[in-house]
């Protein structure tokens, strides 16, 4: 076909990028738009689109969860640790010497695979092992975009060897073997592990570091390259901690090589689980929207860095760092402001402490207040207070956001904005204020509550808002894992934070699900994991959602809510979809059936009328169109003891009547699915923001919830000007 348009055999193999054999069948190329307008046109091109790109979505987290190695009727044992299960990672590549792919005492190379190791720069095959059994490297797409890469002269590497740390990352957290006595600057130690230790590894590096940026991307070309090359190779799960931003594509656009990837995949019967993305916490922000994706939310954890600030007037602030070095003494205290009486410049704003004079600052520790919800603003304070040869730096700032060690173990110590005043007030009232500092300490446990992560993003789904986003929650913030050394790390290990790192601890729960039930399909997995989660902390308490202000969680924020991968092991009933659910979703909301047709590879023909998307066979409800009364369908599949019996119970959204038809379903040996209906009707007189209830089927072992969530739309596309 590029032959026939460039007319010769050299040009077009010049052009080509990729060629995608094995989920689905097409080809990435260089071409101008008149080039790509005239393949367009050919009889045998069902789509052309141009290429676009993902960022990366940037220990404890087991004990936590319940997934414990010490007991020994646990699911961790149940499955011999995931054993014989690959997980895909499609990433930033991996540092094959790191402890957490050790092999020791694996068995052999599970028979389904069919993949191997690339050999590149400073990579070949004897890197992997029976731990880290796939590497390969996909940089086409990026090369055609960025044409002015200089591969000899960039600090990344050619090759599947990580250079930022990301990928060696979140493959430790999905499945990395054990490994004792690790601690980040004394803090936080243990051992660390991923979700299913005894997992084989394949990375697919797809995301490259561009100098002249100081930025990682990658091209939807490599992605959609790795994912083709993964299905071939036999993943059984695929993690991809990758993201765009808002506004989507559309589920068939295939200029989201992630959604169309993924869709073909999950046909496959790989279970595909992605981050949801770090634009929180404002409502609509979550990626990776698509229904046959797993979307994860980060949570924190059961741990915090408390770091004692005493006041020369004796008071104890406990505020949050990473901060081992030696304690510091009582020392001058300054928030620099003028005085009332001098002409220099002074500024409290973190971001702007470089403005004031040296000696506003010099031999003393700084108060500072920032808006920003990024990390930066405190290296950069610190940055500041330390070249102008001050002691610490004191930042106050929005609650939530991830905290991180400072160059050279400088005190840099975060509170928020109500114990910054606190603070701002004893510094203006005492003649010579005085603060002493002493090293962070790791608390775990109660009283430390978990919540979901400011930075999380949230929903409702931007693309389909009858498609509840995310899915479920993990904890991402202040995660140790493995990383490079090439990075800023301690042993070959960093705490990184973003939901970045909560996708890969659902894949690993994954990743065990399929080892114990080999038969299950993606969304039966994806049932089990929503349907069972804990919508409290494991301790009980509610989840709150950080952000201004903070509240209790909601499914926007958490979806079904915090994973209990234990209780996801025997869930009961599954709310479970193949390819017929898929089509149908896709002809409900809309989409033409050229595109859908495009997506799966064969002619579809919607039916008349189109089916409703509110029955697509989801773990959850969601209407977000309320007008007086609907009535919604789901089927659940009993994969628990053949003869089984449940019953109902329905926690209504706050103003709406919800109706279960029938109030019990019985299971036996010739009935294995069952449907209901329910029936959702409002007393609401006015348009009104989404309301959240709950519905559960009980038997004696178990009890499968839902979330719903509800929206009344008397008039639709009204704007209140007021």
């Amino acid at each position: 076909m590029l032959w026939s348009l460039l007319g010769s055999k050299e040009d077009a193999h010049n052009s080509m990028v990729h060629s995608y054999r094995h989920g689905f069948s097409g080809f990435a190329a260089k071409l101008t738009k008149s080039q790509a307008k005239k393949i367009a046109d050919l009889p045998d091109v069902v789509h052309v689109v141009p290429d676009s790109f993902y960022k990366l979505a940037t220990t404890r987290t087991w004990d936590y969860l319940g997934l414990s190695a010490a007991n020994p009727t646990s699911l961790l044992h149940e499955t011999n640790m995931g054993e014989q299960i690959i997980i895909g990672v499609i990433d930033t590549g991996v540092w094959p010497e790191s402890e957490v792919f050790n092999d020791n005492g694996f068995g052999p190379v599970p028979s389904h695979w069919k993949g191997g190791c690339e050999t590149g720069e400073n990579f070949n095959s004897s890197n992997c092992n029976k731990k880290l059994i796939g590497a390969k490297y996909f940089i086409n797409g990026f090369l055609a975009e960025n044409e002015s890469f200089n591969s000899t002269n960039s600090l990344d590497f050619i090759s599947p060897r990580d250079l930022d740390g990301h990928g060696t990352h979140v493959s430790t957290i999905a499945g990395g073997s054990f490994v004792p006595n690790i601690s980040y600057k004394g803090l936080a130690g243990g051992t660390v592990r991923g979700g299913a230790p005894r997992a084989h590894i394949a990375m697919y590096k797809a995301c490259w570091y561009l100098d002249d940026d100081d930025t990682t991307t990658c091209s939807s070309a490599d992605i959609l390259k790795a994912m083709d090359e993964a299905m071939h190779d036999g993943v059984d799960v695929l993690s991809i901690s990758l993201g765009s931003s808002v506004p989507l594509y559309g589920e068939t656009d295939i200029r989201d090589g992630i959604t169309t990837g993924a869709f073909h995949a999950v046909l496959k019967g790989i279970t595909v689980v992605c981050s949801g993305g770090n634009s929180g916490p404002d409502s609509l922000t979550v990626t990776n929207t698509a229904p046959w994706i797993i979307t994860v939310a980060a949570t924190t954890l059961d741990r915090s860095f408390a770091t004692p600030l005493t006041l020369g007037n004796n008071k104890v602030i406990l505020g949050q760092a990473m901060y081992t070095g030696p304690g510091l003494g009582f020392t001058s205290l300054v928030y620099p402001e003028n005085p009332g009486n001098s002409n220099e410049s002074f500024s409290g704003t973190c971001e702007e402490l470089l403005f004031n004079s040296n000696r506003t600052m010099e031999g003393k520790v700084v108060l500072c207040f920032t808006t920003s919800p990024y990390g930066g603003a405190v290296l950069s304070a610190a940055r500041y207070v330390k070249r102008a040869g001050g002691l610490g730096v004191i930042i106050a700032r929005h609650p939530g956001y991830a905290i991180q060690p400072c160059l050279d173990d400088f005190p840099c110590v975060a509170v928020d904005w109500e114990l910054g005043t606190d603070i701002l007030l004893y510094t203006r009232s005492s003649g010579s204020p005085v603060v002493k500092i002493q090293p962070s300490k790791t608390l775990v446990g109660q009283p430390v509550g978990t919540k979901v992560a400011t930075f999380s993003s949230r929903g409702p789904n931007s693309i389909a808002p009858a498609i509840l986003k995310p899915d479920i929650a993990a904890p991402g913030v202040s995660i140790l894992a493995a990383t490079t050394n090439t990075t800023f790390s301690d042993q070959g290990f960093i705490m990184l934070s973003g939901t970045s790192m909560a996708a890969p601890a659902i894949s690993g729960v994954a990743a065990l699900l399929k080892a114990l039930h080999r038969d299950w399909s993606p969304a039966a997995i994806r049932s089990a994991i929503v349907t069972t989660a804990w919508k409290t902390d494991p301790f009980g308490e509610q989840i709150f959602a950080e952000g201004s202000p903070p509240k209790v969680a909601d499914p926007f924020d958490y979806g079904g809510g915090l994973v209990n991968p234990e209780k996801s092991a025997n869930p009961g009933l599954v709310y479970d979809m193949g390819l017929e659910d898929y089509v149908l979703y896709m002809c409900s909301v809309g989409y033409n059936e050229t595109s859908i047709s495009q997506l799966i590879g064969k002619t579809t023909v919607c039916s008349n009328p189109r089916p409703s998307v509110l029955d697509f066979n989801l773990p959850s409800i969601t209407i977000p169109n309320l007008k007086e009364e609907v009535t919604v369908t789901r089927t659940l599949t009993n994969v628990g003891p053949l003869n089984s019996v449940y019953r109902v119970t329905v926690e209504p959204p706050s103003g709406f009547q919800v109706t279960v038809t029938p109030e019990t379903l019985v299971f036996n040996s010739t009935t294995k699915k069952v449907y209901f209906k329910v029936k959702v009707s409002t007393t609401h007189k006015i348009n009104t923001g989404y309301y959240f209830g709950s519905l559960t089927w009980s038997d004696s072992l178990h009890n499968v919830t839902i979330p719903l969530s509800v929206r009344t739309q008397i008039l639709q596309n009204y704007y209140d000007e007021n």
